[in-house]
């Protein structure tokens, strides 16, 4: 039931503060865009991650799955890749994938395009194998397939605002409120103390995967600012999931600090889409009345008064049943298996449960119905690799990846929401060790033989007429600089060396490590 209350001082003008439509209609725009950026972004960088002369080729990848699961294989790895291949198709995936967002941002058939969208990165993901395992991918699926049942269901819709059902609205809702409240709940649930007391972000700038230029000035800041801007943190992440539930004043200022802590977040780090998403998710919180006097505010024209708003009434009558049927199934299967999940990451004795391990192995292949929660546990220290290669073992010239620490006077950058993922997943392999990590050993094998395609993921390359002979990689401690040293030296990183991740090796003895291009 929307609620219609009369508005004074302008006659036959109303306000339906429970009509979406114009929040649901930029929400789908700004998920376009983000589907947008991730096959964008993913399209220039899957020769060197998963080609067939990339680091973890897909074809070899689902050659094993066929043949470890047989007929199995689509219920572990769901990918239409299983079918049409890995070669060429991995780019007319991405194609496809770039289509469907211009699509669905303009308004056309959105419900059958976030289906295709869907399916689409589902399979690029499979194929990405660790290159895309972040919780920004599985973010992306999982507002996807929830928005399917929050876009018009019709051909041609356009910019019209559309009510979207009431149960759809509360889905999306509901993975925003998950998506915050386990983020901030999983930091104290770890036990890590520098949550705990507060002190985390005295590390986090420096440490964080990708910072911006900003994180160095925020690495700057005395203890008191940095001990408060974590207690806001928890506050905005702990309360405000509350707030998308509650009356209408409360639910707008939720969002909007919701809003403010992603835009602090994006300042200081590169996170690529993951803001953009979450503030598409906080966006729909917002009703017409809200949208309406905000442009009005900024001199805008208000659009269509909310009452021509047509809702899911105007979906032909067979599609609205069809509709509501699919989403009261979808819905009660996405609260059942969240709720599950959420609960049982507290909770040892129900996580143990038969049940629900054989629950969470059925959903975790499609990457749709997620828990949430990024740095559960603070990295308070900074180790790089630094690949390096030598033609005669004595003179080491370095590597340096396209965003990553190396250079000491080399300014972090922005980046975002583009995702160079072999930077990213570099920061991950320095806190493990090699066996954990065998990529990184093919990493080397093709700087040694030159793969163009692997050298395309690369900053600067110092060898670049002909490979070099041997090639080592060295861990580094790195950190930020203070203000005076940065004064003295125009370095941002000062950096210690810890030991040799590999040592120098050539193709010669390390050739069983690493498969022919």
């Amino acid at each position: 039931m929307e609620t219609t209350i009369k508005s004074g001082g302008m006659p036959g003008r109303q306000r339906q503060f429970g009509v979406f439509g114009i929040g649901a209609g930029i929400f789908l725009r700004l998920l376009a865009i983000s589907h947008g950026i991730a096959f964008g972004s993913a399209w220039v960088q899957l020769a060197g991650l998963v080609g067939p002369h990339g680091l973890l080729p897909a074809a070899r990848f689902f050659a094993a799955v066929h043949e470890q699961l047989g007929s199995g294989a689509w219920l572990q790895v769901p990918s239409l890749c299983l079918v049409f291949g890995s070669g060429a198709f991995l780019q007319v995936l991405c194609a496809a994938g770039l289509g469907l967002a211009v699509l669905v941002f303009c308004g056309i058939a959105p419900a059958p395009c976030l289906a295709l969208l869907w399916a689409c990165y589902l399979s690029l993901v499979c194929a990405g194998q660790i290159f895309f395992d972040f919780q920004w991918d599985a973010l992306l699926l999982e507002t996807t397939l929830a928005a399917i049942f929050l876009a018009p269901w019709s051909l041609l819709p356009g910019w019209r605002p559309e009510n979207p059902p009431r149960l759809a609205r509360g889905v999306a809702w509901w993975l925003l409120f998950r998506l915050m409240f386990l983020s901030g709940i999983v930091k104290l649930a770890s036990g890590d103390p520098n949550w705990r007391h507060l002190t985390a972000l005295s590390f986090h700038y420096q440490t964080q995967p990708l910072p911006t230029p900003l994180a160095w000035y925020a690495q700057q800041l005395p203890g008191w600012f940095q001990r408060l801007s974590c207690g806001v943190m928890f506050a905005i992440e702990l309360a405000a999931p509350f707030g998308i539930i509650g009356p209408r004043a409360i639910r707008h200022a939720a969002a909007a600090s919701l809003i403010g802590l992603q835009a602090a977040i994006a300042l200081t780090g590169n996170y690529t889409f993951f803001n953009l998403l979450a503030v598409a998710l906080c966006v729909a919180c917002f009703d017409d009345e809200s949208w309406r006097r905000l442009a009005s505010g900024i001199g805008l024209k208000p659009g269509p008064a909310p009452g021509s708003a047509p809702g899911p009434a105007s979906v032909p009558a067979r599609a609205g049943v069809v509709r509501m049927g699919l989403l009261r199934g979808f819905a009660a299967v996405a609260f059942f298996c969240t709720t599950i999940e959420a609960v049982a990451d507290f909770s040892p004795l129900l996580a143990s449960a038969p049940a629900v391990g054989r629950l969470v192995g059925a959903i975790a292949p499609f990457r749709s119905l997620n828990n949430y929660g990024l740095f559960a546990v603070m990295t308070t220290e900074r180790p790089e690799l630094v690949i390096e290669g030598s033609d005669d073992g004595r003179d080491w010239l370095e590597y340096e990846l396209p965003h990553k620490p190396g250079n000491l006077g080399r300014r972090p950058d922005f980046v975002a929401p583009n995702q160079p993922r072999l930077d990213w997943q570099l920061w991950f392999a320095a806190l493990e060790e090699p066996d954990q990590n065998r990529w990184v050993t093919a990493l080397c094998g093709h700087l040694l033989r030159g793969t163009p395609e692997v050298l395309g993921l690369m900053g600067r390359n110092p060898f670049p007429n002909r490979p070099p002979r041997y090639v080592r990689v060295v861990r580094y401690e790195y950190s930020f600089t203070d203000a005076a040293e940065r004064a003295r030296t125009g370095n941002w990183w000062r950096r210690s060396p810890i030991d040799f991740y590999i040592r120098p090796v050539s193709l010669r003895t390390g050739a069983a490590d690493w498969p022919a291009p």
